[in-house]
């Protein structure tokens, strides 16, 4: 009896040792082109995130400071529950590969502009997005590899328009970010 107990419990430690998987980084998020929830460990998210790491983009002739949404948890919580966002500074969602994807507001309470870049940092498509609206903003190809998300309002005021590259210190998004090559 008592060994059928011992390897019960052994069992139940096994089962809960790989539930603390690390997370992977740099997985596409599958954003649903519905309004369901995407179904990612630590998710849905009923607060804002913390602070994400930072990166100095170059977007026309301005600085951008933005936070990097690279983990599944990351790019699916995004500016959820945020409340102000600084003139100069955006979010800035990382995909593992180029693909088709849909950005919504579920609980985003800033009303934004998001860019679809390709894996060079050329801007695909500028798109207005309104406070908790969640409508997705489908892509219109299948090369978005990098998202930006940025105050409404922002690449007008600055002049940015489709067909201009963003950078960063180290030259081209894709030199920073070497997915497997």
């Amino acid at each position: 009896m008592f060994a059928r107990r011992h390897l019960a419990s052994l069992a139940a430690l096994a089962l809960l040792a790989g539930c603390n998987k690390p997370e992977s980084t740099n997985t596409a998020v599958p954003m649903a082109s519905t309004n369901s929830t995407p179904s990612i460990p630590g998710w849905p998210a009923v607060k804002a995130q913390p602070k994400l790491q930072t990166m100095k983009l170059y977007v026309g002739a301005e600085v951008v400071n933005t936070e990097l949404a690279m983990t599944q948890v990351q790019i699916a919580t995004g500016m959820m529950f945020r409340t102000e966002m600084g003139e100069n500074e955006g979010m800035l969602f990382v995909f593992s590969k180029p693909h088709r994807t849909a950005f919504y507001m579920k609980n985003t309470k800033l009303p934004l502009n998001i860019a679809y870049l390709d894996s060079e940092g050329t801007i695909l498509e500028l798109l207005e997005l309104n406070a908790l609206d969640e409508t997705p903003a489908e892509a219109k190809t299948d090369r978005v590899q990098f998202v930006l998300e940025m105050n409404k309002g922002w690449f007008q005021r600055h002049n940015v328009a489709v067909g201009s590259v963003i950078t960063c210190e180290a030259g081209k998004l894709k030199d920073v970010f070497r997915f497997g090559r």
